[in-house]
């Protein structure tokens, strides 16, 4: 059964960006990829991580509870004529049940905040290969301009964007700040049995359109389609209007930071 989220993901498919070289780079240089390897794809969505990883191990096991997310997935796997992705549905506190074979490597984007991560590492644990790992991928991006919180705020009230999460696991507090996800990445994996940790970033200067603007704010979970029900056009119209009077130019600039915190076992 489809979660009322299922309405963002077309948006999340088509407007997220994608992560840059350096982490695929990163991640076949620490796991030694060669195309022998399989890859668990955890909070998978549409494969953001997983479909550029792809090509680099033999086969992607790309998991996520939304069957709107998997679907976008799939057909993007189709046009980019990846064969090796398999599209489960399942949450992160089903790891077990998934039947999964020997895994090498484990990437989880922003979902893993809003995971029980305790007991995703010990789960891990049971199924990852001796030499393999978990990679969290967190994305920490400028404010957009303040009229996208204001026209936020009017339509779906003040401090949207906050609060807890429940789709891939236990509820679990979310950090306050996508900084604040990079240190409780790393002090939650620190104690696990993956506790050799570290953190690499990457930033650069991401320009995106008025309609690209407004495509990630559908792409969120605080402002899909679903939440705005029958005010979504009023919603898309209005923000139109509000980011063309603060720069008629339509195009807006914000850096973004991209980290991966990668852990393994301590070497024995």
């Amino acid at each position: 059964m489809s979660t009322p989220y299922a309405s963002a993901a077309p948006y999340y498919a088509r407007y997220r960006p994608p992560y840059p070289a350096e982490l695929y780079a990163l991640l076949a240089d620490r796991f030694a990829l060669d195309g022998s390897q399989t890859v668990l794809d955890l909070g998978a969505g549409p494969g953001t991580i997983g479909l550029p990883l792809a090509p680099l191990v033999e086969q992607v096991y790309a998991v996520d509870p939304e069957p709107a997310m998997l679907a976008e997935g799939c057909a993007l796997a189709e046009e980019q004529g990846r064969r090796n992705i398999s599209w489960l549905r399942g949450d992160a506190a089903g790891i077990g049940r998934l039947c999964l074979p020997r895994i090498d490597l484990c990437v989880i984007g922003d979902a893993f905040h809003r995971m029980d991560r305790a007991r995703v590492a010990a789960d891990l644990d049971a199924v990852l290969a001796p030499r393999g790992g978990i990679a969290v991928v967190t994305s920490l991006a400028a404010a957009w301009p303040a009229v996208v919180d204001e026209v936020r705020a009017r339509f779906l009230g003040p401090g949207t964007g906050t609060g807890t999460g429940t789709a891939y696991g236990a509820p679990t507090r979310r950090a306050d700040t996508p900084a604040d996800h990079v240190r409780d990445a790393e002090d939650q994996l620190a104690k696990s049995e993956f506790s050799r940790v570290g953190t690499t970033m990457w930033e650069r200067s991401a320009r995106c359109t008025v309609d690209q603007v407004i495509g990630l704010q559908f792409s969120r979970a605080s402002s899909h389609p679903a939440l705005l029900g029958d005010r979504k056009d009023a919603f898309a119209s209005e923000l139109r209007r509000a980011l063309l009077d603060h720069d008629p130019g339509g195009t807006y600039t914000r850096t973004v930071t991209v980290a991966a915190t990668v852990a393994t076992r301590p070497r024995r």
